[in-house]
């Protein structure tokens, strides 16, 4: 299977957080592997360096995708 990153980002409410304004959240985009994400992650937080309000984050969708092995039987 692949290993299917999305890169995302937006305005935070409070930078020390993860809490987006949804309406500011900005897909960068999916891709194959961690390598070509994080480049993508890295490109997109320069652009808004100065803005401690805007961040930028990797998220593994292949972990989403893969079925828990430890699922207790039924």
């Amino acid at each position: 299977m692949s290993k299917l990153h999305l890169v995302f980002g937006g305005r935070v409410k409070d930078p020390q957080t993860l809490d987006f304004d949804t309406n500011t959240v900005e897909v960068v985009g999916i891709f194959p592997d961690y390598a070509s994400a994080e480049n993508a992650w890295r490109a997109a937080a320069q652009r808004t360096v100065d803005d401690a309000e805007m961040k930028y984050v990797v998220v593994h969708l292949h972990r989403m995708l893969e079925p828990p092995l430890d699922l207790p039987s039924a």
